[in-house]
């Protein structure tokens, strides 16, 4: 048997429709779903709804006090059944957090302004290969907001302080009654005056015009490791932009951009080189000398090198970022073959094809 409205909202028979509204708020608050998690809840916010779907209209309420629970007739109340979430009847709510912001006022999640983290700000350092290979420690001048140096931040003129917004009475936000099928709803809105703060600053610095910033260059000391290719980025913790209201500052992120090497072409960790040398020492054998990273050194080609053979020189690549390893060196050898050559020149080559 159906329990009696009346006692499941906890008032009268002779109660006004204005009781019987309250009554139903303060139980519904309490059993909510988004609330209340426990085992029954939601069976008993069923409850409440179709108790006060009946007592809350008079036609309804007549019939009720006549024959009381009827199959299909009074009580028939909100379909929970399924629907978005589990439930039905809040369709003109849109998702279910939508209605559970709009029956309790929207104070969810919603509060005042406080401190802020400072925005992070981004440069471009540009590095030779040399350096990109070994590391170096760079000078980097930037301009970011720090703390104004005379009102330190308060963004008040020094002496004063900021007073609290009469608007909102310093809650930061503003209470806006909305009618919906379960009565007039108060939901809150961040407040205009103040922009969600709870403050006005009525006598703003001079220095800052209130903002409680200013702009200064400095020059952060950044380390580059030895190993780091372009694209890689640096993080130098707090260099960015001061934070609002005592937050903390931003981060300053380093691009680092390695210039393309005349002689050097990088890949990964090692390093392609091209050397010319002519058909006589291709023949004969010869000493070259050749540019590495960390200088000239000595190849030794051996007679009868053919045209565009590879040769590895062991320890001559990058660094290896964050490792003690080095990669390789792969010096391609080119054959030059002269365009003209002497009349001599011409006989001997003759003499050495026919021998």
């Amino acid at each position: 048997m159906s329990r009696d409205f009346y006692e499941t909202l906890g008032v009268g028979k002779n109660a006004s429709q204005d009781e019987i509204k309250r009554a139903y708020r303060s139980l519904a608050r309490k059993y909510h779903p988004d609330v209340n998690k426990e085992s029954g809840a939601a069976d008993k916010f069923k409850e409440i709804n179709s108790a006060y779907q009946t007592l809350s209209e008079p036609g309804k309420r007549s019939q009720y006090d006549n024959f009381g629970h009827t199959e299909g007739g009074a009580g028939g109340g909100f379909d929970f059944s399924g629907g978005r979430g589990g439930f039905q009847g809040f369709e003109g709510f849109g998702e279910f957090s939508d209605l559970f912001d709009t029956f309790f006022g929207g104070q969810r999640g919603r509060q005042k302004q406080g401190p802020a983290r400072g925005e992070d700000l981004r440069v471009d350092l540009s590095i030779t290969l040399e350096e990109a290979n070994e590391g170096i420690e760079k000078e980097i001048e930037i301009l970011h907001f720090v703390a104004c140096s005379a009102c330190k931040g308060s963004g008040s003129k020094p002496g004063t302080s900021p007073t609290r917004c009469s608007t909102c009475g310093g809650s930061g936000h503003v209470q806006k009654v909305q009618r919906t099928i379960l009565g007039n709803m108060a939901q809150l809105y961040p407040c205009s005056a103040c922009s969600g703060a709870g403050e006005i600053i009525t006598s703003p610095c001079a220095s800052c015009k209130g903002t409680g910033k200013e702009k200064k260059k400095h020059t952060i000391k950044v380390k580059v490791p030895p190993g780091i290719d372009s694209d890689s980025r640096l993080r130098v913790n707090g260099a960015g932009n001061n934070g609002n209201k005592g937050g903390p500052p931003g981060d300053l992120y380093v691009f680092i951009n390695v210039k393309p090497h005349p002689n050097l072409m990088r890949d990964g960790e090692n390093l392609h080189s091209k050397s010319q040398i002519t058909f006589i020492q291709a023949i004969l054998g010869d000493t070259i000398k050749i540019p590495t990273i960390d200088g000239e050194t000595t190849l030794n080609i051996p007679p009868g090198t053919q045209p565009n053979s590879n040769f590895r020189l062991k320890g001559k690549g990058m660094h290896f970022l964050n490792k003690r390893d080095r990669g390789d060196q792969y010096v391609l050898v080119e054959i030059k073959i002269p365009s003209k050559i002497s009349k001599q020149q011409e006989e001997l080559l003759k003499k050495f094809n026919n021998a």
